[in-house]
């Protein structure tokens, strides 16, 4: 294929030339379109929209196909220099993603009027060679002759719709009976009105431990009705968590949100050998990632709990995380163990766990799940990057879950999503006697809290089904 684009002048045209080019109708393409020109129209981008009886389940655009007819003047017959004056198109059946379209223009006119003016006949059929456009063009064609290096055009990224993942959460959890949550010292407005919100939406039903003075002035700041919600008064956060804990070791809550109040004072009082909530598994954290430029969520695991997990403690992260996976019916996950490089190196002790890892996996120590390590962080999730360094793996560029190898790289590898890049993760520790809402203190509300209760009930639904 010529990198040259040249036109064909009034002399050179005779009647009856032609032209056409063609091309296949992609989602991408009607997404374009519809930025370019503003048109929202819900039979082309609204795919359940479409699907309704009066569409026929068509997603397309007649005007689209006409565009490509104007790509044929002006790039092929007559080409560079030409203007177009007018056009009378007819639209007579819809196109839809994947029709192969091509486009045809042939000179049905040459007229004499000293204006250089061409009348063209246009067609637009599809791949059954069923006419989807018809009409005419008028043009004033080049008198001069242009030949041209074709420029190239940049490249447009899409981003699928943010919040997908977390509204599917949502329409899960509204399906599931509230989950019974004490929230820990709720005295700010993001973990109280985040409890406010998930109560309304349907899934929590709260109970509010903490100084009540406190979080009764919230609640006024913020303009919260809280009267429908039991509070337990506590003196202090320290109380507020050994209270939430003694709740949910009694049964009488069902999970723990928490509030204002640092990780770790809540994970002492949950992890007490006396009234804490341990079980035979070590307790792990799991942020649900909501990445529209990556093809489906993304669990990042344990980013928030284990400082210098050793095998053992990697063992019961990587088992807490597929469970969760499971949990919300998303079938066996990919599971990429990670590390600073993919070939193992003694010098770097997180390469000897993920080996030992995979293989307890195949052993049965570890199940639900498929797992491949090590991985660096590119190539567990690019295919172009694992191929580039000849990794053959079903995990390599397609993983749902990635274990960071400590606490501080998963860490940073979070916050590095969230702040530069927008980055929404829900999170949940799971291997206690029931999950923990966890959040960020800078998540504020909105749909991170809500998709991090939306977890936990799914999850909490899911051990009693």
């Amino acid at each position: 294929m010529s990198d040259c684009i040249e036109n064909r002048t009034f002399s050179e045209i005779e009647v009856g030339d032609s032209a056409s080019v063609n091309h296949v109708l992609t989602t991408r393409d009607i997404q374009l379109f519809a930025v370019m020109s503003g048109d929202v129209n819900p039979a082309h981008l609204d795919e359940e929209y479409a699907k309704s009886d009066m569409f026929h389940g068509i997603i397309g655009h007649g005007m689209w196909s006409g565009a490509l007819i104007s790509t044929v003047l002006g790039t092929q017959l007559p080409g560079p220099g030409t203007i177009y004056l007018d056009q009378s198109l007819q639209f007579l059946r819809p196109v839809k993603v994947g029709d192969t379209i091509t486009a045809s223009v042939k000179v049905i006119e040459k007229l004499n009027d000293g204006k250089n003016h061409l009348r063209f006949a246009c067609d637009c059929s599809n791949q059954d060679g069923k006419q989807v456009v018809v009409g005419e063009a008028l043009v004033i064609a080049p008198i001069e002759k242009i030949k041209r290096k074709k420029v190239a055009l940049p490249e447009v990224e899409f981003k699928e719709q943010a919040g997908r993942f977390f509204n599917e959460l949502m329409t899960a959890a509204a399906q599931l009976e509230p989950l019974v949550t004490a929230i820990v010292h709720p005295v700010d407005g993001a973990s109280l009105g985040g409890a406010v919100e998930a109560a309304e939406a349907g899934i929590l039903t709260p109970i509010l431990v903490g100084p009540e003075h406190k979080i009764r002035a919230v609640a006024e700041q913020e303009g919260l009705d809280i009267s429908p919600y039991k509070l337990i008064a506590t003196e202090h956060s320290h109380e507020a968590a050994e209270i939430a804990v003694s709740l949910a070791a009694r049964g009488e809550v069902e999970a723990l949100m928490k509030g204002k109040l640092h990780t770790d004072e809540l994970m002492a009082a949950i992890v007490s050998k006396t009234e804490g909530l341990r079980t035979g598994r070590r307790m792990s954290h799991v942020f649900a990632l909501d990445i529209p430029t990556y093809h489906k969520p993304l669990f990042l695991t344990d980013a928030a709990i284990n400082i210098k997990p050793n095998l053992s403690v990697k063992t019961d992260i990587v088992q807490n995380a597929i469970d969760l996976f499971l949990a919300l019916g998303r079938g066996v996950p990919k599971v990429a163990l990670v590390s600073a490089v993919e070939t193992v190196n003694e010098a770097i002790p997180s390469t000897l766990d993920a080996t030992a890892l995979c293989k307890m996996a195949e052993r049965g120590q570890i199940t639900g799940g498929l797992l491949d390590g090590p991985l660096g962080f590119d190539n567990a999730i690019s295919k172009e990057a694992a191929a580039a360094k000849g990794i053959v793996s079903q995990v390599a560029g397609d993983a749902d879950i990635i274990v960071a190898p400590d606490l501080e790289s998963g860490n940073m590898l979070y916050k590095q999503l969230g702040y530069l890049f927008g980055i929404d993760g829900a999170g949940i520790v799971l291997g206690a006697r029931v999950p923990v809402i966890l959040t960020s203190r800078a998540a504020g509300r909105g749909p991170t809290r809500m998709a991090s209760c939306a977890l936990g009930l799914i999850y909490a639904r899911s051990k009693k089904s």
